[in-house]
């Protein structure tokens, strides 16, 4: 790996990078040299070598008549990614505690359906991420006095379980990009009920399932969960697809739907 790809993983955009090398090349110099050196406008040198500097890359001194800019040691690199991370785990810190007026504000939405669509197989195990996401973070919702009606139906589907179509048409693709998902569903003490269309799926734990004749079948694999459907099913080029809708009414009438053909079976 080069040095201007280590530095771009840094976090330098491509003029910070050459005003950087720049410097290094020359040792103290006036940002006149530097900007001619690297090849950026003097106004945008002089910014950058000042940004570089609370960075703790570079530093400057002044002569009589001029302001001379020199690098660091490269080693300063390891400490400011270690202040970086300090940075990041603060901030994390502040959203871990900011996630219940976060959570407050974003049921306050009015209602509306949410519907987000993914492609591939990454965007099916996004979807897969989801399921474990959302049925178990039940425990970590604000104090039910502080939820809205929308958002008490919400919390009153996430139960640790969720409902499934499960159709072979789709099947060989779903766990393609995640193929850990029950391990993981098992690990999160989540279950569920599973309605299969033709032969096939075993029983792993946490699990029940009931089968469809295959002439019954649909296309189209479908999750039922915490006040979401999901739909799972390959485009003409044989790719897989999804859409999430959040809606909690449409939970509530598929889970309906569902509870019911699962009593027939």
């Amino acid at each position: 790996m080069n040095i201007q790809t280590i530095l771009k993983n840094f976090g330098l955009n491509d003029k910070e990078i050459s005003v950087y090398l720049a410097l290094i090349d020359l040792g103290p110099s006036p940002v006149r040299m530097v900007a001619q050196k690297s090849k950026v406008n003097r106004g945008t040198a002089y910014d950058i070598l000042k940004a570089l500097q609370k960075q703790g890359l570079v530093s400057f001194y002044d002569t009589r008549s001029k302001q001379h800019f020199v690098a660091e040691s490269p080693e300063k690199l390891l400490s400011a990614v270690k202040d970086k991370q300090e940075e990041l785990e603060e901030v994390k810190n502040q959203i871990r505690g900011s996630l219940p007026e976060l959570k407050i504000i974003f049921e306050k939405q009015g209602g509306k359906p949410i519907v987000k669509s993914y492609e591939g197989s990454k965007g099916i195990r996004f979807i897969l991420e989801d399921v474990i996401a959302s049925a178990k973070k039940k425990d970590s919702l604000p104090d039910e006095a502080f939820l809205s009606p929308e958002a008490l139906a919400k919390r009153e589907a996430e139960s640790g379980s969720y409902y499934a179509y499960s159709s072979s048409d789709i099947k060989n693709e779903l766990y393609k990009d995640y193929k850990g998902f029950n391990k993981d569903r098992l690990k999160a003490k989540i279950s569920n009920k599973v309605i299969s269309f033709g032969k096939g799926g075993e029983l792993v734990g946490l699990d029940e399932r009931k089968w469809m004749p295959a002439e019954h079948g649909t296309p189209t694999y479908i999750l039922i969960y915490s006040g979401k459907v999901a739909m799972i099913s390959l485009a003409s080029s044989g790719q897989p697809v999804g859409v999430i809708i959040e809606d909690a009414g449409l939970y509530q009438t598929q889970k309906m739907i569902f509870e019911f053909n699962w009593k027939s079976l």
